[in-house]
């Protein structure tokens, strides 16, 4: 008898882990977003950046999210980006890859990474992983009480260039000290703040930022009758849906350096095809009045103290 009661002692303790174990895993499960969520994004010859990305991507998501998927759109790309992006699917199949036929660039692409989503809420985040959505749990939470919640960058930019120095300073005297937190070098930020003030002045939305991640209702966004053809696509969806009555919740989203490959966003014929997209809809938007019923929304800017 005595020595039966060792084994039972054994298994009321393996009982006991188990259902520790167990308890501890629900709690996680319950600290996670209920609802479902789509991760959105798009590479052109990344190949040296996918694999990284869809670890990261997915890690977080299986951490933050109870159901999801990751949406990614091969824009074209001529180097492994869609062999290596392939491979890591048979990991992880809530990766679901769609191949354009060749380059249509970020607009055309963004908005087809948006159709193919099919969970409740969905946000993007970029290849090389260039903003900080490490809140991600909390900002997936302010959908329950916002209709969207858009990132704004507010970590400074090092200004090294003396040539740059005068035009930073000017920005700041002007009270948009906020519009030099822009990227990770001081010229792609002038770039960045030329294209804020372009777009907040012709259009009227006061938004604190319009390159960012940004969080939507699924069918919501979807509904969207998409005009701009290139990276306008993404202020495109704010302004409407600001036009629309949205509520709009800023929160703090930090720009990252890229480490591996190159940027697209800053390249001559990029920035072109987005400025011929501003001044063609602000010409038929704004002048032709040929936007439809306008029932302005509200914005909830962004309030440093509460972050820290």
């Amino acid at each position: 008898m005595d020595a039966i009661r060792p084994h039972h002692h054994q298994k009321r303790e393996k009982r006991a882990s188990l259902a520790k174990e167990d308890r501890l895993s629900q709690a996680f499960q319950k600290n996670k977003f209920e609802q479902s969520v789509s991760l959105l994004s798009w590479a052109y010859n990344e190949e040296d950046s996918i694999m990284e990305f869809l670890g990261k991507a997915s890690c977080l998501m299986d951490d933050t999210v109870l159901d999801y998927e990751i949406i990614l759109i091969d824009d074209g790309s001529t180097d492994r980006t869609y062999e290596i992006a392939s491979k890591f699917q048979e990991k992880n199949p809530k990766v679901k890859i769609f191949k354009n036929e060749k380059n249509l660039n970020v607009g055309i692409s963004s908005q087809r990474a948006i159709q193919k989503a099919s969970k409740e809420f969905l946000f993007w985040q970029t290849v090389d992983w260039c903003y900080d959505i490490a809140n991600l749990r909390i900002f997936l939470e302010y959908l329950k009480t916002f209709d969207i919640v858009q990132g704004v960058r507010r970590k400074p930019v090092a200004v090294r260039i003396k040539l740059f120095k005068p035009i930073a300073a000017v920005l700041k005297l002007f009270g948009m000290k906020h519009l030099t937190k822009r990227s990770d070098t001081i010229s792609k930020a002038i770039v960045s703040v030329v294209n804020y003030i372009l777009i907040r002045i012709l259009f009227r939305v006061p938004l604190s930022d319009f390159q960012n991640v940004t969080f939507y209702p699924t069918q919501w966004i979807q509904s969207i009758q998409w005009e701009a053809r290139s990276s306008f696509a993404n202020p495109e969806g704010l302004i409407k849906s600001y036009w629309a009555g949205k509520t709009i919740k800023e929160v703090p989203i930090n720009f990252i350096p890229r480490v591996k490959g190159g940027g697209k966003g800053t390249k001559v014929t990029s920035m072109i095809n987005s400025v011929k997209d501003i001044f063609r809809l602000w010409f038929k938007w704004i002048v032709l009045r040929r936007r439809g019923l306008v029932e302005k929304g509200k914005i909830y800017r962004l309030n440093p103290s509460e972050w820290e």
